[in-house]
């Protein structure tokens, strides 16, 4: 059985480190109840896990820098701009995404064409089938 003894509401370093910024008059005006439910608020915020927490420090000379890399799912609300840049980049990965099999589709096609000996214009040729055939002079 572990006993947890109740420290005054005052003493707590989240209401101590609230209390210390600001000035002494408003500090001393908020009563224990009201110290109670800020703490329950301060230490209620959750931060999120993250799939890619990545934390370090990294010493150059005399100095030591830290650096963070964290990356997940955004559950903030977007702003309207943020949500038209997000829309915009979207309709781009589209776009690119569908060039690209357009153009995979169109060379396997030609291909296929080549490789079943039909020639839509005589005498002109992209090369593609005879330099997968290794025939390429």
């Amino acid at each position: 059985m572990v006993l947890k003894i109740k420290r005054p509401i005052k003493e707590e370093p989240n209401v101590q480190h609230m209390l210390e910024r600001m000035p002494k008059d408003v500090a001393n005006s908020f009563t224990d109840d009201q110290l109670f439910h800020l703490n329950t608020a301060l230490a209620g915020r959750r931060w999120g896990s993250h799939k890619v927490d990545v934390r370090g420090t990294i010493g150059l000379l005399r100095s030591r820098y830290y650096f963070v890399l964290l990356a997940g799912r955004d559950k903030r609300d977007l702003s309207r701009t943020e949500s038209r840049i997000g829309k915009l980049v979207m309709a781009a990965v589209v776009a690119l995404f569908l060039c690209v099999s357009l153009l995979v589709g169109l060379v396997l096609l030609y291909i296929l064409k080549s490789w079943l000996g039909i020639n839509l214009f005589e005498g002109f040729s992209l090369g593609l089938w005879d330099w997968l055939n290794g025939k390429a002079s």
